[in-house]
């Protein structure tokens, strides 16, 4: 057994450390300069199928992806919803301009939100919106509301928070005194007004039928004359629309008869907002109307 070592000044000698030898003693020392490296290095070689793999195996990769996994992103709502609103922003951009596009579809989108809200307060499983180039947008019910009045609460969500969004607009033309965000108010206010002429399927139908199904021919021929005094290709389409679907709650008015039993104050309520928001948006459409300069 090793004694310990007494304490000393004396470094530990015991393992001396190897010095390097120099560079003079190593035998046959290769000099390095500049440009000799001592070797010639190995330059990979490209052929066509290199050349092929490297330039599409990334597309190949992505193709693949999509093929795996777009089914499931086409399911998700939001990226219909948003790939729905491009599309229109490219349609509407191509007529009015890339500003004005925005605004009018952020204006049908807010309008629409209001359906949706409704309609999920309601518990009825609905679509997110699907916007249509010069259409509109529209939104898929799985089910109808239990009653007239529910349904009418859905149809007139939608131009509430849609004149609300129109409202903004023009609180932000006053404040910066923008001609393009007050044009934006006045198409917003107008296309609210519009949804309310008594038709199915405008939001003015849906909302009348709880007050008397009588309405929806003073709707039809309001759409009728507008669409002879200035005829248009979406006027029509209401008119068509509005006829068949009029023939058809005509036709199934026994059926449903108490789908549109109502109470009074029901009827009275629906009646009350329904001329409020006309009254309302009329005025608002006179305040904003500008002509456009932009």
């Amino acid at each position: 057994m090793d004694r310990p070592r007494e304490l000393s000044d004396e470094p530990d000698r015991r393992y001396e450390p190897v010095e390097a030898p120099e560079a003079a003693t190593l035998p046959n020392p290769v000099p390095v300069t500049g440009g000799d490296r001592g070797y010639e290095p190995v330059h990979p070689r490209w052929g066509p199928r290199d050349f092929v793999r490297k330039l599409f195996a990334p597309v190949v990769g992505l193709g693949l992806l999509i093929l795996k996994f777009g089914g499931l992103l086409l399911k998700l709502k939001v990226v219909t919803t948003g790939a729905s609103m491009l599309v229109s922003i490219a349609a509407y951009a191509w007529i009015w301009g890339l500003p004005f596009a925005i605004g009018f579809v952020v204006l049908i989108f807010v309008h629409e939100l209001g359906h949706v809200l409704e309609l999920r307060r309601q518990g009825v499983p609905a679509s997110a919106p699907l916007f249509i180039p010069f259409l509109g947008a529209v939104i898929g019910m799985k089910q109808l509301p239990d009653d007239a009045w529910k349904e009418a609460q859905v149809a007139l969500a939608g131009p509430i928070l849609g004149s609300v969004g129109a409202a903004v607009f023009w609180i932000a033309a006053e404040a910066n005194g923008s001609e393009l965000l007050m044009a934006l108010a006045f198409v917003g206010f107008f296309l609210n007004l519009f949804n309310l002429i008594p038709i199915v399927p405008l939001d003015g139908g849906r909302a009348v039928g709880a007050l008397h199904p009588a309405i929806w021919l003073l709707g039809l021929l309001i759409m009728v004359g507008l669409a002879v005094v200035s005829p248009n290709p979406i006027l029509i389409i209401i008119v068509i629309l509005g006829g068949f679907e009029l023939w058809r709650r005509w036709q199934e008015r026994g059926e449903r008869a108490e789908y549109y039993r109502l109470a009074v104050w029901q009827r009275a309520t629906v009646a009350t907002v329904y001329i409020g928001l006309i009254v309302v948006l009329a005025l608002a459409v006179s305040a904003t109307h500008v002509e456009r300069t932009f």
